[in-house]
């Protein structure tokens, strides 16, 4: 897929091309929540932290924990704003608060009204934890489109939910009939 200033990219994924130069973004998967003319938000879905449980997490964050959550990673969704949660879920469940339906199966809720109803089983059956996003000005996103930064992919619950993280960028690579090996981060014109 290619992308224009004219291309809502809302609801796609972002697959980082090798040579990006930025390593946070290397081999990075991002789920795009926004893309407009003022610009884009994403979460990296990828990026398990290291030391970051779900259930440490809401301990840490005074919630009481019904069910041991601790096999769920937290992920590092992105550079900006790291202390700020995001959690990535299946259309079964709605805050009372809000919640953002990205596209017909992934939405984004942000409040804490989730987290509580995640830790007493109450939650979506699928979801994923994210602290950070990754953000973008006007015009900067479709630049690093241009630049040969990412590939665009259609985002699927399966991907962005089941597939482990470990596989992620190869299965949206594969999404596309691409495989690693064949990626150049060097641009070409015919």
């Amino acid at each position: 897929m290619t992308a224009s200033p004219a291309t809502n990219l809302t609801g796609h994924l972002l697959i980082a091309m090798p040579g990006m130069g930025d390593p946070r973004f290397e081999h990075s998967v991002v789920f795009l929540c926004d893309h407009s003319d003022q610009g884009a938000m994403g979460l990296i879905i990828n990026k398990p932290a290291a030391d970051l449980d779900l259930t440490t997490l809401l301990e840490q964050l005074s919630i009481d924990v019904k069910s041991d959550l601790s096999q769920q990673r937290v992920h590092f969704g992105g550079p900006v704003e790291t202390g700020r949660g995001f959690v990535l879920h299946s259309p079964d469940y709605e805050s009372v608060v809000t919640t953002l339906e990205v596209c017909d199966d992934i939405h984004m809720t942000a409040t804490l009204d989730v987290l509580e109803d995640i830790g007493r089983g109450a939650g979506p059956e699928q979801q994923l934890m994210l602290l950070g996003y990754a953000g973008w000005g006007p015009g900067q996103l479709e630049n690093e489109l241009a630049q040969n930064g990412w590939l665009v992919c259609d985002a699927s619950p399966l991907l962005v939910f089941a597939t482990p993280n470990a596989e992620k960028w190869e299965a949206a690579l594969e999404s596309l009939g691409v495989t690693a090996v064949a990626l150049s981060s060097e641009g070409g014109r015919a």
